[in-house]
């Protein structure tokens, strides 16, 4: 009873706008006083947050966190999608598919969905506007290619799953990188669908000679580079996802260097909201830490597990439940707090049905991209708004489209689990 009475406030916080962090720390300490005393509940709240903050592999966070800072400064995204403008934006559409394009390779090189929808809502949307595009499918476009920063390596939130679970975050990084292609491609062929229906949305911009095109690929080359030092180097075994992380700061700085864009003022405002993200993440884990507690004693966890493996239906039908809970979950609280917040619970429940917690965190993060993009606490909605200049409800019926089709690839995942698992086999 005293467990559930500590999540109904807890939601309680989260709906009056308390930080995720601090709600869950706050109802986590209350339950544990009522549970095992104020001396005990203190105890806790003395050593969780050292205990909790001092792991090699949380590096990795502020790490990625300042790499797309770096990438931000340097403008890269802005070259990028002028870079695959010239080579498809002649093509109907072909600046909404340079946009997704543009979007991929921004979350190869980024981690973080909101930038990513931020550097893409400063470039994108003004282009497509001048070209002719509808408002509310270029912002659509626009709002849900951001949220493959969230799947595409290298992606904070698998690196968060993999130090809850405690599960190799190296596969978890490169099991993302087929569904965040199959992701990519779902949001290409929602365009077309989109055109077909309505060619007035998307019209043909002008065509570029090759030689443009072939300058443009100097543009793409520092995103390789990057990639190649990030992704590649965790595939190859040469480096940890905390080395690669390092490696992929030190290269986006850089990259920012080369190009000219760092200055003091730049640099000093990258490392500060690198400082801000990261407090506010590592606040998070700490408050769930906290919250952790209450669901153990509570024996919430155990009592889950049991519950779900006592039920006498497939267990797909149990997978596809789950699914349906974080699509819910998801339109009302932050990603991040729900990932911390469920998946210690949620886990084990699915390895007693067989399933793989690699696989899981995959869907999972897919599950949270659609979370982003839906009423209404959709953030990338927000981040795009504001830039487009145009009504929340306007840009949501934009980006309906993409829900559905996100929503098709989470099944395909659960189908055939090998789209994610095979490229982690293959590195063992």
């Amino acid at each position: 009873m005293t467990s559930l009475l500590v999540v109904i406030g807890l939601l309680v916080l989260l709906l009056l706008g308390v930080p995720v962090g601090f709600a869950l720390a706050f109802t986590g300490l209350v339950g544990l006083m009522t549970i095992v005393g104020f001396e005990s509940a203190l105890s806790v709240l003395s050593t969780t947050p050292l205990s909790t903050t001092n792991g090699f592999e949380l590096i990795a966070v502020p790490l990625f966190i300042l790499m797309a800072e770096f990438v931000i400064v340097s403008g890269i995204a802005d070259r990028m999608f002028k870079a695959i403008t010239i080579w498809v934006g002649r093509l109907p559409g072909g600046l909404a598919v340079a946009t997704a394009l543009a979007g991929a390779g921004f979350g190869a090189i980024s981690g973080s969905s909101t930038a990513a929808a931020a550097a893409l809502s400063s470039t994108s949307i003004p282009a497509m506007r001048r070209a002719g595009y509808e408002v509310k499918f270029a912002s659509g476009v626009v709002a849900v290619s951001g949220t493959l920063a969230m799947l595409i390596p290298p992606s904070i939130a698998l690196v968060l799953y993999g130090i809850i679970v405690e599960v190799n975050i190296a596969s978890l990084l490169i099991g993302g990188v087929i569904p965040g292609i199959i992701v990519t491609l779902a949001i290409i062929v929602t365009i077309y669908v989109l055109m077909a229906r309505d060619p007035s949305i998307a019209p043909a911009a002008r065509p570029w000679p090759m030689r443009d095109k072939i300058r443009a690929l100097r543009d793409i080359g520092p995103m390789l580079l990057l990639l190649l030092c990030v992704t590649g180097s965790i595939y190859l075994g040469i480096a940890t996802p905390t080395e690669a992380a390092g490696l992929g700061a030190f290269g986006a700085f850089v990259i920012a260097a080369a190009f000219r864009t760092l200055s003091w003022k730049t640099t000093w405002g990258a490392l500060a909201r690198a400082v801000r993200a990261t407090c506010m993440i590592f606040m998070i884990i700490i408050g769930a830490h906290i919250f952790g507690y209450v669901l153990t004693l509570g024996q919430i966890t155990p009592g889950f597990v049991n519950w779900i493996t006592g039920l006498d239906v497939s267990p797909y039908v149990v997978m596809a439940g789950i699914i349906v809970f974080y699509l819910i979950m998801g339109c009302f609280m932050d990603q991040m707090a729900i990932l911390i917040l469920t998946v210690p619970v949620m886990v084990p429940a699915i390895t007693s049905l067989g399933f793989d917690p690699v696989w899981f965190g995959v869907l999972v993060v897919v599950a949270a991209e659609v979370g982003m993009i839906t009423p209404p606490l959709g953030m990338n909605i927000f981040v795009v708004s504001r830039y487009a200049e145009r009504p929340l409800s306007e840009i949501f019926r934009g980006v309906a489209p993409h829900v559905v089709s996100h929503i098709i690839v989470l099944a395909l995942l659960v189908a055939f689990p090998q789209l994610v698992l095979w490229l982690p086999g293959t590195t063992q």
